[in-house]
C-alpha cells in the first residue's frame, strides 16, 4: 500500500477544512440575486431571523436610521447602526442585514433591514421586511406649506445649487463643501449690508425618493444653511428655515425612463436652496 506523503496529507486536510468552512458559510448566507453594479438586486432575499449572530437584535436610534441614505460607506453605516447582525462574509460583501426592534403604541415591533451596496461598496438600495416597517421612520405629520408669493418690490431671491453646497446625500454642516461655505459667507455679508428685515431659507429636493424622505432632507438642508448664515452675522431672529421637499420642481423635461445616472443629472436644478431676502419696508 502506497503512503501519501505527509506534506500532501496536511495540504489535503487544510483544503478539506477550508471547504467545510465555506460550505458551512453557504448554509448560513442569504444572498440577494442579480445585484447590479449600481447596487440594485433583481430579487431581495432576507436571512432567517433565527440565524442572526446578534440573536437579540438591537433597538436603533431613529435619527441615526433616518440619516442613512444613498452613498453611505460601510464605515459610516457601522458608526450609525453598528456591525451587521448576520454572517455577511469578509471581502467584497454587497449586502448587510440588521434585526431591529422598535417600541410602538401597540408594543415592540421587530423588523429586518437590508442595505445593498454598489460595485464601489457604497450603500445604494435599502429594504425592510415587513415593508410596513419603513413607515416607522416617517416624521410627524407636517402641515402643508403655502405656495410662495410672487416676487414683489423689495424682495430678493437667490437660488443656490444643493449639489454645490453639500456632499452627495449630505445635509449637515459637516457635509458642506468648502466652496459652499464661502458662498454662504459672502451671502451673509451682503444680507448684513442690506439690513434685511427677514430672510427665509427654503430647501428643495428632486422627486427621486419618498415624499417623507425628501421633505426631511429639504428641511435639514434649509436648517443648516440658516445656521451658517446666523454664524456669519445674520440676526437669528430674522432668519427662518422651510423645507418644501419635491413639491416645487423647476425642471419639466426629465423623463423617468432615463437611466438613473442621467435622471439624477437632469434633475439637478430641482436640488436647490433658495434664500429670500425681504428688505425692511420704509415707513
Amino acid at each position: 500500500m502506497t503512503k501519501t506523503p505527509f506534506n500532501t496529507r496536511i495540504g489535503l486536510a487544510l483544503a478539506a477544512s477550508a471547504l467545510a468552512i465555506a460550505l458551512s458559510a453557504c448554509g448560513t448566507r442569504h444572498v440577494s440575486r442579480d445585484i447590479t453594479p449600481e447596487g440594485v438586486a433583481g430579487e431581495v432575499v432576507f436571512p432567517d431571523p433565527d440565524s442572526a449572530v446578534l440573536a437579540q437584535g438591537t433597538f436603533p436610534n431613529l435619527d441615526d436610521l433616518r440619516a442613512v441614505g444613498a452613498g453611505v460607506t460601510k464605515d459610516q453605516l457601522y458608526q450609525a447602526l453598528g456591525r451587521p447582525h448576520f454572517r455577511e462574509g469578509l471581502i467584497g460583501v454587497r449586502e448587510w442585514d440588521y434585526l431591529f426592534h422598535f417600541r410602538t403604541p401597540e408594543g415592540v415591533k421587530t423588523c429586518q433591514y437590508k442595505v445593498i451596496f454598489d460595485k464601489d461598496l457604497l450603500g445604494r438600495s435599502f429594504h425592510w421586511q415587513p415593508a410596513s416597517c419603513a413607515a416607522l421612520l416617517d416624521p410627524p405629520e407636517i402641515a402643508p406649506v403655502a405656495a410662495p408669493a410672487p416676487a414683489t418690490e423689495g424682495v430678493r431671491r437667490i437660488a443656490l445649487s444643493a449639489d454645490a453646497l453639500f456632499a452627495f446625500a449630505g445635509h449637515a454642516e459637516r457635509d458642506m463643501r468648502p466652496a459652499g461655505r464661502e458662498q454662504l459667507r459672502k451671502l451673509a455679508a451682503e444680507i448684513g449690508d442690506a439690513q434685511a428685515a427677514t430672510v427665509t431659507v427654503i430647501g428643495h429636493t428632486d422627486r427621486i425618493g419618498s415624499d417623507s424622505a425628501n421633505q426631511r432632507l429639504s428641511q435639514q438642508r434649509a436648517e443648516t444653511v440658516r445656521a451658517l448664515l446666523v454664524a456669519h452675522g445674520v440676526p437669528a431672529d430674522a432668519v427662518v428655515a422651510v423645507g418644501r421637499g419635491a413639491s416645487q420642481p423647476v425642471t419639466t423635461a426629465c423623463s423617468d425612463a432615463l437611466p438613473r445616472t442621467a435622471l439624477v443629472e437632469c434633475l439637478a436644478p430641482d436640488r436647490r436652496v433658495e434664500v429670500e431676502v425681504r428688505a425692511l419696508a420704509s415707513r
